[in-house]
């Protein structure tokens, strides 16, 4: 069968076209378009800006998307969209096309979870995997813990009581004068930082850890955001600039990446001690850092837990993975219909997938 996917909870206008027979999801075009040199001027993400830049690129991008494939839009089986959570404006977008072409097509609508999706870029590249398992998923808006005891059932055991791990990193990074994102420019500091400086001797710089200091699995980074934020402010204080030195800029980096390492290390050995599991996943934006994967890596070694993370390219947004999602929910029947909307929330996506349940259980 062929999935037609959409993405576009953020910043990035993504369609792709899949084909899937069993537990083989192969990707024949995933389109992606960014809005990254947009949102650069402002530091950060405008939702209105985003929903407009959603508006003129999502009909050029589906266009390419079908023509890469190969496929018309006659042999498709179903579409699949993300409806939540994310920007509401933006989801709207991707809803509306997605609801306009299933009905032209008369094929299935599949609402699609967007961490759930992140989870699902996971199956793309490895069929062996399946449920249960344990995820963790690390992103802009999200730094949670899950059981998957199925393709489509998720249980949070962890999450973060506020700031996520990449708003933390997107934020850090922008104080540090980083270009926007700051992701990639933090790990490659990071980097240098490791080989100047030992972070585990007793003077080095640190900052408090994001694992909540309890028996939960539960993180919070603003506390880690704010004193890494007011330790740049007084070093540029200290050395009376705007512009840190290089290598005050370069410590900071490894400080803060390695805290974040450690921290969720921490909670993640808990849950692997807590819930045996053959597989850990990870997935998400952040999950491309490499010192978190060298990390989440060496804690699955210890416990002898096989550790699954998508290809960089299938981390961040992207509609490969949200046709990966929508293929197992294909398998279970749950479909949409044209009055689907858009949800901004986590809750009111769990809400609107347990009704479906409930209804085709019935």
């Amino acid at each position: 069968m062929y999935i037609f996917a959409i993405e576009s909870s953020c910043d990035e206008t993504s369609v792709s076209v899949l084909r899937a027979d069993g537990n083989k999801i192969e990707i024949l075009s995933n389109i992606v378009s960014s809005q990254i040199s947009i949102h650069a001027l402002y530091g950060g993400v405008v939702p209105e800006i985003a929903s407009r830049a959603h508006c003129e690129a999502i009909t050029n991008v589906a266009r390419d998307a079908i023509d890469k494939s190969g496929i018309s839009l006659s042999e498709l089986s179903a579409v699949a969209v993300t409806f939540a959570p994310g920007l509401i404006g933006s989801l709207l977008v991707g809803v509306s096309f997605a609801k306009a072409l299933a009905l032209s097509l008369n094929i299935p609508l599949i609402p699609v979870d967007h961490i759930e999706a992140h989870v699902a870029a996971a199956y793309i590249e490895n069929e062996a995997l399946t449920p249960p398992y344990l995820a963790l998923v690390v992103s802009g808006g999200h730094t949670s813990l899950y059981k998957v005891t199925d393709y489509s059932e998720f249980e949070e055991i962890g999450a973060s009581r506020d700031d996520a791990c990449g708003e933390a990193f997107d934020k850090v990074g922008r104080v540090m004068g980083l270009p926007y994102p700051g992701g990639a420019a933090m790990d490659k500091l990071a980097s240098e930082a490791f080989e100047k400086y030992d972070f585990g001797k007793k003077g080095a710089l640190t900052f408090p850890s994001p694992a909540v200091a309890d028996n939960s699995l539960d993180f919070s980074f603003s506390g880690l955001k704010t004193a890494v934020i007011n330790h740049i402010h007084n070093e540029k204080q200290n050395q009376k600039t705007d512009v840190l030195n290089d290598d005050t800029r370069c410590e900071i980096a490894g400080a803060f990446t390695k805290t974040v390492c450690d921290g969720i290390s921490k909670k993640l050995s808990l849950a692997l001690e807590e819930n045996k599991t053959e597989y850990l996943v990870m997935a998400g934006g952040v999950a491309a850092n490499s010192h978190l994967r060298k990390a989440v890596a060496s804690v699955c070694e210890r416990r002898g837990v096989k550790f699954i993370v998508p290809p960089i390219s299938l981390c961040g947004d992207n509609a490969a993975m949200t046709g990966a999602a929508g293929y197992y929910l294909y398998k279970r029947g749950l479909f949409a219909d044209s009055s689907l909307n858009a949800f901004a929330s986590d809750e009111a996506a769990e809400e609107y997938i347990s009704n479906l349940k409930e209804i085709k259980a019935k």
